[in-house]
């Protein structure tokens, strides 16, 4: 007589609903807690368990980390059900990203884990040479940090690692607001982009302390800015406005309204040599473009790279009106010939929302233009297919006449 083995697994079992296991079946990574069936064993499961998912039907869908009080209950992490969530394949997945950032670029400073598309569920880890910035968005990738700081202590040897886990986000998955270190000491760090290198603060910059989504983007722009002025719009720690002044541009006004992110900007200017062409304005963006649009200033180059606008989907007529707002501003102070790079990073607008308000915008400033370049972030933040809310950075450059 022959004895079939029972395969046992190391994950408990969640099964969906019946009927709603369709996304699954496509190849989407998330499933929401009204497609679970959530029993009393599943509601008392801690928050990040790794679970086995299956429809109804018995079909297995993987291992999945499971949060029972988040709208997005589960996240899938390996397609095999049997997967160990251990310290081998934590670094598994690390290398693999590891692997592809090596190909795209020449030196350590990139986004290394971009959530889902790298599979690993609301995990973002940037690279600054030898520091980290790691942002765990989700309670299964709060339960694995242990294990990631060792998985990039042993791949990477980094001297700091600093966990900027203060996105709001995290309040979805019932996690606290926190930043700190993880390993090693202090906060300041450098990171190297066009041959330029930009002071960023890991401890208390915005989201991860510098904007590595936008390098291409500034790449763009900085080859338009030679023999022109330009004028860098919500410009953070200056990454647009400083290279373009490497690029050429006789005189570059930085606008923000944060004196310690215009702090780097100077600090990383001077250690450039280029503090001479360098003007630093502190204030509100949106006041400062109306007074400069106003006193009739023009500008070759002008960006306007802002904050999110949208930052939850009810924010989002608001956040239309305030793009148009925005482009219509930002255009009138572009001189005729000149060039407009206008961004948004609001994961509740989309990419053809944006685009027909920053249009309506040009219009009410009776400007004609040329689209020169419609796209999104580089490529070390890669989009996972079934989550288009993910390209959530959207640019446009413009010339106007």
């Amino acid at each position: 007589m022959v004895r079939r083995l029972m395969q046992t697994f190391p994950h408990p079992l969640i099964r969906l609903l019946p009927r709603h296991d369709r996304r699954v079946k496509a190849g989407h990574p998330w499933t929401f807690s009204n497609e679970i069936a959530m029993t009393p064993a599943a509601r008392a499961l801690p928050p990040g368990s790794p679970v086995r998912l299956e429809g109804d039907d018995g079909v297995s869908h993987g291992t999945w980390l499971f949060n029972p009080h988040s709208l997005i209950a589960a996240r899938r992490l390996d397609r095999d059900p049997a997967a160990a969530v251990d310290l081998a394949w934590v670094r598994g997945r690390l290398a693999t990203a590891l692997a592809l950032r090596e190909r795209l670029y020449d030196t350590p400073y990139y986004r290394l884990i971009h959530a889902e598309a790298d599979g690993m569920p609301g995990l973002v880890i940037d690279r600054y040479g030898d520091a980290l910035a790691l942002q765990a968005n989700t309670a299964g990738m709060e339960a694995l940090t242990p294990l990631l700081v060792e998985a990039l202590t042993e791949l990477l040897s980094p001297r700091l690692i600093i966990a900027r886990n203060d996105a709001s986000v995290r309040t979805l998955e019932g996690l606290a607001e926190e930043t700190k270190v993880l390993l090693g000491e202090g906060g300041s760090v450098l990171a190297e982009e066009g041959g330029l290198r930009f002071s960023a603060d890991l401890l208390g910059g915005q989201k991860t302390g510098w904007f590595f989504d936008q390098r291409e983007n500034r790449d763009r722009v900085a080859k338009l800015a030679a023999g022109g002025t330009m004028l860098d719009a919500f410009c953070h720690t200056g990454g647009f406005g400083l290279r373009a002044a490497a690029a050429g541009a006789t005189q570059v006004t930085l606008l923000d309204r944060s004196a310690h992110a215009l702090e780097l900007a100077y600090e990383t200017a001077k250690a450039n040599g280029l503090g001479e062409r360098i003007i630093g304005r502190r204030a509100e963006a949106l006041e400062e473009l109306e007074r400069l649009g106003n006193a009739g200033t023009r500008f070759d180059l002008v960006v306007a790279d802002p904050p999110a606008f949208a930052k939850q989907r009810k924010d989002q007529p608001n956040a239309l009106r305030a793009y148009a707002k925005l482009a219509r501003m930002a255009a009138t102070l572009v001189a005729p010939g000149g060039f407009l790079f206008i961004a948004s990073c609001s994961h509740h607008v989309a990419p053809s929302e944006f685009a027909e308000s920053v249009i309506w915008g040009l219009g009410r400033a009776r400007r004609d233009a040329k689209l020169l370049f419609q796209g999104g972030a580089g490529p070390d933040h890669p989009i996972h297919p079934q989550l288009p809310e993910s390209a959530y950075l959207k640019g446009m450059l413009f010339q106007l006449t």
